[in-house]
Formats: structure tokens, C-alpha cells, sequence
């Protein structure tokens, strides 16, 4: 294969192999060779599909438009692919979790020898926006349509995704003390940051320099491995800090270079911005008692009951799931997931005509009094979600139109 672009990608892939860390997602450049190269792949059919499908950022990175322009041509017959037909094309849209992809695959649904592949993609799909107007109206004389506001409304995109374990077995790799933010992305590094995997190699740097190569030789081991700490997550608000811990301990994003979820994360205490921004990202924040805990160990964490045993059965510690949420988050693949699906849902039974859904798990709220007196920030907020006002640990989305 003839191509300077991809001669020096591979360089690329070299260097950073050498540091134990994948190559940076595709840039506008690379993709749009990507894309020339799949059309006459001359033998190299595997490699450029891999890059395709799995190498690119999805959602509204520039890449990922001209992937989803590659990918609509093929649709169209405007461009021929030997390893991409229609199908596999509407498969690979529907991987892209939103942004460029969406539009293509509406107009997909207008077209008979697709529409259910298209519908298919498109059930699984939250990130819609206006595109939602669009199904309602095509709906009324589109069965494909039809099909997936039917779906959104039995929220699909989420009762399709595997439940939080019962039981998640661990090694435990343990810091003892307090682990501030900075100790996770230290501010050193900054310039880093946005490269997740590049960034992350700095983690630990000064307060367990071991860490990450202890952490790297379990998992190759086998082991899932729990970050465990007395006192975790202090400090500045920088979400660099979890993307560094997922990095190391979570599980790659199918389709989603560069980033990982799923990672457990247990602590004595947990800052609070810390804990949210691992909600937010699909990992599993649990505050327990870690006394008995110590680096090395292998646990078993049985989320029902809420115990952390060990492999004789000897109780390490114990805890509740908080919030209640926490499992439909971890579920959805994040909080931020579960809230725009959950909305996506809740809106498509209302343009329905439907009740509530029942699917999700009701967070827990503090007790309106009567003649509740609030703050000017509790009204301020309040007004936002059309409420009087709001109480502190209250869970509310502002009412988005």
C-alpha cells in the first residue's frame, strides 16, 4: 500500500506502541485517506476496516463527519467499498453514538431496502436532538420510524445493556492516605491532558510511582483491578484525574478510541466532584470502609447485599450503593448517558401518549415541607426545573426546550 499518510501513522503506532499506549485517534487527514484507501483496498482490506471502525472519535469530532459522509455515499451508490455494503455501512453508523451519523440514518428509514437496519441502528441511539421531531413526523406513515419511537419509549437503548453484577471479583491495588486530584493528573503534565492514554502514564508519578506498571502486570494476569484509597479524589475539579484512573483499572468503549469505563473505585471517602465525574464516565464509585483492605488482595464485591468478601468468605467490608442510581448509571454507561436517554424516553412517551416509565430507578429526595422557605439560589436553580425552589441532595434536570 502506497500511502505516506498511513506510512506515517504507522510510524506514529510505533513510537507510541514503545510506550505501552495506543496511537492517537484518526485526524481529518488520516480519515480521509482511510476512506480513499477502502474503496480499492489492494490486500489490505482487515487493516483499513479496523482503523475505520474502531480508530476514529465519534460523535462531532471532524473526523467523524467524514466518516459518516463516507459511509452515506455508500448508502446513496455514490461509492463503491468491497469490505463495506449497505448493511455493514448502517452498522458502523450506528456505532457513532451521535452527532454526524444521526441525520443519515433518519433519511435511512425512508428507504425500504434498509429502513430496519437503519431502525435497528437508530433504537440504540440517544444523542438525537432535533432529529426527534423529525422520527415523530416520519412515524406517522413509516413503520421503521414508528419502530423506534416505540423502542426509545420502552427504553431499549438501555434495558438492552447488561445489569450492574451481582458480583464483580477484584484485586484491590491500594494507596494509603489521601490521593488528591493532582496525584492523578498532576499539573505538570497539563499540556497532556486531552490524550487520555499519554496523559495517564503520569499518573501516580510522586505518590506511587509503582502503581501503574503494579496495576498493568495484574491486569495482564487477568485480574479487574479496584483503585483503593483512604481518602480519594480531593482537590481541584479536573475530570483529567478520572480519565487517568479509568485509563489504567476500566475496559475500552467499543468503538470509542482512547477512552475506558467501568472501572471500580473504593474509598474511605470519596471527594464529591471526584465521585461524579466517575458516575458520569461509567465507573463504579463505592465508599466503604477500606481498613481491612489491603493492596493485593482479591475481593469479591457483591453489589445486591452490598458486602466485599474475601476468597475464604471473611467479610472486608460493607456499604450501599449511593445513589440509588448509582447501578441504572453504571448500566447506561455513565450518568450523563442515563440522563439523556432517560429524557430521550420520557419525551418519546409523552409524544406517545404513554405514562411514565418504570424502567429506571427513582432517586432518592428530601422531603418538601409545606410552606418550604428557600434561598435565593434554591429558587434561582428551582425556576430552571420548574420547581419553587430546590433542597439540598435534591436531584433535578433543568427543563430543556
Amino acid at each position: 500500500m502506497n500511502s505516506e499518510v498511513i506510512a506515517a501513522y504507522l510510524e506514529h503506532e510505533k513510537e507510541r506502541k514503545e510506550l505501552g499506549i495506543p496511537p492517537l485517534p484518526l485526524n481529518t487527514v488520516q480519515t480521509a485517506e482511510v476512506c480513499k484507501l477502502l474503496e480499492n483496498p489492494d490486500g489490505q482490506e482487515e487493516f483499513l476496516l479496523d482503523l475505520f471502525k474502531n480508530r476514529i472519535a465519534p460523535g462531532v469530532d471532524p473526523s467523524a463527519e467524514i466518516k459518516a459522509d463516507f459511509l452515506n455515499k455508500i448508502l446513496k451508490n455514490e461509492v463503491k467499498c468491497p469490505v463495506i455494503d449497505k448493511k455493514e455501512a448502517i452498522f458502523i453508523l450506528g456505532t457513532m453514538i451521535g452527532g454526524y451519523n444521526v441525520s443519515h440514518l433518519v433519511e435511512a428509514l425512508k428507504n425500504k431496502e434498509i429502513a430496519s437496519e437503519a431502525a435497528k441502528a437508530l433504537k440504540g441511539i440517544t444523542l438525537v436532538y432535533d432529529a426527534f421531531e423529525t422520527v415523530l413526523e416520519l412515524s406517522r406513515t413509516n413503520d421503521a420510524a414508528k419502530a423506534v419511537l416505540e423502542s426509545w419509549a420502552k427504553a431499549e437503548w438501555f434495558t438492552s445493556n447488561p445489569e450492574l453484577p451481582a458480583e464483580i471479583k477484584i484485586k484491590a491495588y491500594k494507596v494509603d492516605g489521601e490521593i488528591n486530584t493532582d496525584d492523578f493528573s498532576p499539573a505538570s503534565e497539563a499540556a497532556t491532558r486531552p490524550d487520555i492514554p499519554l496523559h495517564a502514564l503520569s499518573m501516580g508519578q510522586s505518590l506511587f510511582p509503582e502503581g501503574n506498571k503494579t496495576i498493568a502486570e495484574w491486569r495482564k494476569q487477568g485480574y479487574s483491578v479496584a483503585f483503593v484509597g483512604d481518602v480519594v479524589g480531593t482537590g481541584s475539579s479536573r475530570k483529567s484525574a478520572t480519565n487517568s484512573v479509568l485509563w489504567h483499572i476500566g475496559n475500552d468503549i467499543p468503538f470509542v478510541p482512547n477512552k475506558r469505563r467501568e472501572g471500580v473505585v473504593l474509598g474511605g471517602a470519596i471527594a464529591p466532584i471526584f465521585f461524579n465525574t466517575v458516575e458520569d464516565s461509567g465507573g463504579l464509585p463505592i465508599i466503604c470502609d477500606v481498613t481491612n483492605i489491603n493492596s493485593g488482595d482479591e475481593l469479591t464485591i457483591f453489589t445486591k447485599t452490598g458486602e466485599i468478601k474475601r476468597q475464604n468468605g471473611e467479610i472486608a467490608a460493607t456499604f450501599k450503593l449511593k445513589p440509588n442510581t448509582l447501578a441504572d448509571e453504571y448500566r447506561a454507561g455513565g450518568r450523563i448517558p442515563l440522563i439523556i436517554g432517560r429524557s430521550l424516553t420520557e419525551k418519546t412517551r409523552k409524544a406517545l401518549g404513554l405514562g411514565d416509565s418504570d424502567v429506571f430507578a427513582k432517586p432518592d429526595q428530601p422531603i418538601h415541607k409545606e410552606n418550604q422557605a428557600y434561598t435565593l439560589a434554591q429558587k434561582m436553580v428551582g425556576k430552571a426545573c420548574g420547581k419553587a425552589g430546590v433542597l439540598p441532595g435534591e436531584s433535578v434536570e433543568p427543563i430543556m426546550t
